[in-house]
């Protein structure tokens, strides 16, 4: 049940007021924008149409990277275009669905990371039993269950929102729709709702963050009894991983595991993992992926030799 408000449209303060950095905003944003959905598209494109990249490992990256430009997509072009607009303003109802986009495409990046360590986790650990574990049709049943459990937390996340009465202030300290910034906004005590945000958003950050952790140690302890080679290899992918767990989940809990407070830093560090981490993303996984760069190059190459 919806719940009665006099607020139709929403201000968005952004990162600042000041004139000239809105524009270094726009040209920045604009340029990072374009180069993560470059990098996203060029990697979903290679994975699909490259008959070496078929391992589960690189059907997990297929999806990672198609979230990741949708992730970024639901903030940066907002971002940018207010950058050069005097009002700012964001109607109820696309407020409420960049509140229920963010969380459904960044819920399913961190799910999809947890399959990404999973799928290692049995390639490194169990072997010989990889091919029969992570078999095609159970790869199809995780990654329709990630968007399944996407679509429940983004669900939960934009009833409570709904719920919300707002008859005062509209204006968000923030360059987007969040929970957080809507719930100093409201006028009603948000305790018990905020509780709710912590125990959805916050315990998937850090259920999903431990989960990780746990499996990286395992994968590490278990590394001892292979070669030389084989260990260098597997922290080589791991290490890749890891770097992308910690920069998407670390942001993360820090701004949904904490009271209902905002600090002038979480602008920041929601640029971090809904714009840095989806950017950052392919860069690692091409550059310090010799099958992704081999497998571009002969995509590429053959498609200009081609014409």
């Amino acid at each position: 049940m919806m719940m009665n408000h006099s607020v139709t449209e929403f201000i968005l303060f952004g990162l600042t007021q000041d004139a000239e950095k809105q524009k270094a905003i726009f040209g920045v944003f604009l340029i990072l924008y374009f180069v993560t959905l470059l990098g996203n598209f060029l990697i979903v494109v290679t994975i699909k149409t490259s008959r070496t990249l078929g391992s589960p490992m690189y059907f997990f990256l297929f999806y990672l990277s198609f979230a990741d430009a949708c992730f970024s997509t639901t903030t940066a072009p907002r971002l940018i275009v207010d950058s050069l607009s005097e009002k700012k303003t964001i109607s109820y109802n696309g407020c409420m669905t960049q509140v229920f986009a963010v969380h459904f495409f960044g819920c399913m990046e961190s799910f999809v990371l947890i399959l990404m360590a999973f799928d290692r986790y049995v390639a490194i650990c169990k072997p010989l039993r990889y091919t029969t574990i992570m078999s095609q049709r159970v790869c199809v049943v995780l990654v329709i269950l990630a968007w399944g459990g996407s679509c429940i937390h983004s669900s939960v996340q934009i009833f409570l929102t709904l719920r919300l009465p707002f008859c005062g202030p509209n204006v968000i300290d923030h360059f987007c729709c969040d929970l957080q910034p809507l719930l100093k906004l409201a006028c009603m005590d948000t305790y018990v709702v905020n509780l709710l945000v912590v125990f959805n958003s916050g315990a998937i950050c850090m259920v999903s963050f431990v989960m990780l952790l746990i499996s990286y140690v395992v994968i590490l302890y278990s590394l001892r009894n292979h070669s030389a080679e084989g260990r260098r290899k597997a922290l080589s992918t791991c290490s890749t991983h890891f770097i992308m767990v910690v920069m998407f989940f670390g942001p993360c809990i820090f701004i949904y595991t904490r009271p209902p407070t905002t600090f002038p830093i979480d602008k920041m560090v929601a640029l971090f993992y809904t714009i840095g981490a989806p950017l950052l993303n392919p860069l690692i996984y091409t550059l310090r992926n010799a099958e992704v760069k081999n497998a571009m190059k002969r995509l590429w190459c053959s498609k200009y030799d081609f014409s």
